[in-house]
């Protein structure tokens, strides 16, 4: 897509769209409704339906021939789905603290607001929404029982947890404030009701420029959220002069196709969390491994002091790649420092090439790489045997019929182990053993 000026790409990712989940019945009605409504706001759908797909419930159908960087889509800002173009009773609610600082939820309380208004024009929209998710909101007990041993456990436990306590605070709020918000969600809020508004933001969102232009702003795209998955450039944007959302092709499609986009560079492991699905050829999947520098660490201040020239944080989330080389370059410098003796931190902390150290062939001590290693090593060991199963036998279950959630499951399993597995081949013929 060539950029002009006035078009801002739209490269928030951190959340991303999930195939849809919904009954034959009420997809075939509300579809037809559904592209009734855009057509009567002025939305040219003559190229792009929306049907089912196997292996992905509804997705954006092809109608005509589309080459790479053709326009498909063009949708106006008064049919985005934001905190400025819906739920205007959330101007009563702008104080409490949840909803001015975290944006991703003032557009979850604006979906139930729009859910449970009478006549919202929004309702076309919210009947192709799913009913339900694939998200670890929606995951019981079992299921998360499934994700032990992998990283991602920590995650989505994580994920429920934080999620479980802004229902209860604003469940709280609701029942006894007297804004224009709580009264009219009152008699409705449910669990039930904002996993369903939370999962339809992370899944769905997206930043677009604000009205003025002075910020961006998390918004739900109608339409355009319909596209699936597929690896590849970002090619949506934002054209602030037609104020409008506009999706170019990412390659050629043919009439009859499914319509992708890409999402961005996920890992798996972001894929299922925030999204609900894994995607099988993820080549820019990755596992993140936990590392820290130790409080009783006598060299501490010097490994943190030489992390810091660095950007790298004393304690985080380090990627281990898929591909041929797998340690990232963040990974391999934290390694680096976290296995240095006093001299080798001198050194470094004096040098004004310490960036040389996110590289491979950077001029290092044989015995700090030797350490690196070794390190290394040991942590895939314990990270592979921590699983419930092998990768041989989960890649049997894939074979099998498991339900929906079980399979996500599995299929994340083999994605992070086979990264592990790698790995740890690729240090074993790096240490000969």
């Amino acid at each position: 897509m060539n950029v002009t000026p006035s078009l801002i790409l739209i490269t928030y990712n951190t959340n991303f769209l999930q195939p849809m989940k919904i009954k034959l019945s009420k997809q075939s009605r509300g579809v037809g409704q559904f592209m009734s409504w855009l057509k009567e706001n002025d939305v040219n759908v003559d190229g792009a339906s929306i049907v089912g797909f196997a292996g992905y419930d509804l997705g954006l159908r092809a109608e005509r021939d589309f080459l790479e960087n053709e326009p498909i889509l063009e949708i106006p800002r008064k049919l985005i789905f934001s905190t400025q173009t819906a739920a205007p009773e959330l101007e009563s609610f702008q104080r409490d603290p949840l909803i001015q600082q975290m944006p991703q939820v003032a557009l979850a309380i604006a979906l139930l607001i729009e859910k449970y208004k009478e006549n919202s024009k929004w309702k076309p929209y919210f009947d192709i929404l799913p009913t339900s998710y694939n998200t670890v909101l929606y995951m019981n007990l079992l299921e998360m029982k499934e994700l032990k041993g992998s990283l991602t456990l920590e995650t989505a436990l994580k994920q429920v947890r934080n999620i479980t306590r802004q229902y209860t605070y604003f469940n709280r709020v609701f029942q006894n404030g007297d804004d224009a918000v709580s009264n009219l969600l009152r008699d409705f809020f449910s669990y039930d009701d904002y996993i369903w508004a939370v999962s339809t933001v992370m899944t769905r969102q997206n930043l677009i420029p604000s009205e003025d232009g002075s910020s961006m702003i998390h918004a739900l795209i109608p339409m355009w959220d319909m596209c699936n998955h597929e690896e590849g450039r970002i090619t949506t944007g934002f054209n602030t002069t037609s104020d409008c959302c506009e999706c170019y092709a990412m390659r050629d499609f043919k009439k009859g196709e499914q319509i992708f986009i890409s999402y961005g560079s996920r890992t798996n492991s972001d894929f299922l969390v925030h999204s609900g699905f894994v995607c099988l050829e993820n080549k820019k999947d990755g596992v993140r491994l936990p590392l820290g520098i130790s409080k009783s660490d006598p060299l501490r201040k010097e490994r943190i002091e030489l992390l810091e020239k660095l950007g790298l944080p004393a304690t985080g989330d380090f990627l281990l790649k898929a591909g041929t080389e797998p340690i990232s370059d963040s990974l391999l410098a934290f390694l680096r420092v976290f296995n240095m003796r006093k001299i080798e931190l001198t050194h470094w902390l004096k040098s004004d090439k310490v960036t040389d150290l996110k590289h491979v062939d950077c001029a290092l001590d044989t015995i700090v790489e030797e350490n690196v290693m070794k390190f290394l090593l040991d942590r895939l060991k314990l990270l592979i045997a921590k699983y419930p199963s092998t990768i041989e036998e989960d890649l049997e279950k894939l074979n099998t019929r498991l339900p929906k959630m079980q399979r996500l499951i599995v299929q994340l399993r083999v994605s992070e182990m086979k990264i592990l597995l790698n790995a740890l081949d690729y240090v074993g013929q790096w240490l000969k053993v």
